[in-house]
């Protein structure tokens, strides 16, 4: 019989389950998989995440970048320094997702691998979690297993608002003694963008649709765009998967349940960035958790307005961007992504130091100066 059980050991799960075992909660961590296990995903991580730990993530970084190169339509580049008093870290989430679980273990959490769950029930005042070879009790549960999980569906989730993208990825031997630049292209892609993420010694190269792109050779695109790099992607595998984008205000606890992570469609809908608010998503459901033993009895409904509110509210601002930036990609890329300061913009959206609200309007302005004459201006 566990305080909490937490379904999924990436970063929403881990986050979970770091901050309920320092509080001295039993905690129980269920993977299907084998920690640590790969996970396609292009890494990128702001450096603001340290502030929610009390332990260094050094060991989990592979790389600091602290330039970014764009293109359209892999040429017209522009070249920024970000200036940011810590550069983005790359991860390797095989890395990453598995040095923050050990940090839960040291905390008491405990973990099992190789263990899917199969089913669950509620009886009385606690949860039953199945798995093939035994069952486990709980008084609460996190649904944290990600975009593809069945978790939100078995808590009766089935109408969840979110906007559906997809992203294809792979990992390729890179030169160890190249610069880490973050590469983005735009322009190639419907409604997304290629990118090159590097690592110590590998590129994560991919390609991700936000929006509804239609039928598109998303292959032979990020192929095409890979040979820049003197890289061919037939001799390395490919993963696709899918985005749950925010897609406006939803409930996100049931009976003595919660989501967090991609299960509760934290993923920006303008950047695709999902790291960030996975680790704040976790961190939230455990003050949650926390407060729910402690006897009050709305914590969990409280833990839905505040992602609600502290998350969805201002992602609705990057939905709208969003809508408007890829419907117009070439404006957006001349006006927007090419001005030196809008770089700095969006790494203060990242690190939580600007939100979508307080640029939105301007963007906007800027977007639609170009499409009718006179507005913005």
């Amino acid at each position: 019989m566990f305080d909490c059980i937490i379904v999924g050991a990436g970063p929403a799960g881990g986050t979970s389950a770091y901050h309920l075992a320092k509080r001295g909660h039993s905690v129980l961590v269920l993977e299907k998989e084998s920690l640590p296990r790969y996970k396609p995903c292009g890494g990128g991580v702001s450096p603001i995440v340290q502030e929610w730990f009390d332990f260094d993530f050094t060991p989990a970084i592979s790389v600091k970048a602290n330039k970014i190169r764009y293109t359209w339509k892999m040429g017209d580049p522009v070249e920024v320094v970000m200036e940011t008093p810590e550069p983005i870290w790359m991860v390797m989430r095989n890395v990453f997702d598995h040095f923050l679980v050990q940090q839960a273990q040291k905390q008491g959490a405990q973990l099992q691998e190789q263990t899917e769950v199969t089913g669950i029930e509620f009886k009385s005042d606690r949860w039953q979690v199945n798995t093939a070879n035994e069952s486990f009790s709980s008084r609460y549960l996190i649904a944290a297993d990600g975009g593809k999980g069945p978790m939100a569906r078995w808590l009766g989730f089935k109408k969840r608002k979110r906007s559906m993208g997809g992203a294809l990825e792979s990992e390729t031997p890179a030169p160890s003694t190249n610069e880490p630049i973050i590469h983005l292209d735009f322009g190639m892609v419907k409604n997304g963008y290629i990118w090159n993420f590097p690592k110590a010694g590998s590129y994560s190269l991919g390609i991700g649709m936000f929006r509804g792109g239609g039928a598109q050779n998303l292959k032979g695109m990020v192929a095409d765009y890979s040979q820049q790099f003197g890289v061919d992607l037939k001799a390395y595998k490919q993963y696709g998967h899918p985005l749950c984008l925010w897609d406006g205000y939803q409930p996100l606890h049931t009976q003595n349940a919660i989501l967090a992570g991609e299960a509760a469609c934290v993923v920006d809908p303008f950047t695709a960035e999902g790291i960030r608010p996975s680790i704040f998503s976790g961190l939230k459901a455990a003050e949650a958790i926390n407060c729910a033993i402690g006897g009050e009895g709305d914590a969990l409904e409280k833990y839905t307005q505040i992602m609600n509110e502290e998350w969805g509210s201002d992602m609705a601002w990057a939905k709208r961007l969003a809508q408007t930036f890829y419907r117009i990609p070439e404006v957006g890329y001349n006006v927007g992504v090419k001005r030196p300061s809008s770089t700095q913009v969006i790494l203060k959206l990242m690190c939580g130091k600007l939100s979508y609200s307080e640029v939105a309007n301007r963007a906007l302005k800027r977007l639609g100066s170009h499409l009718i004459p006179g507005i913005g201006s």
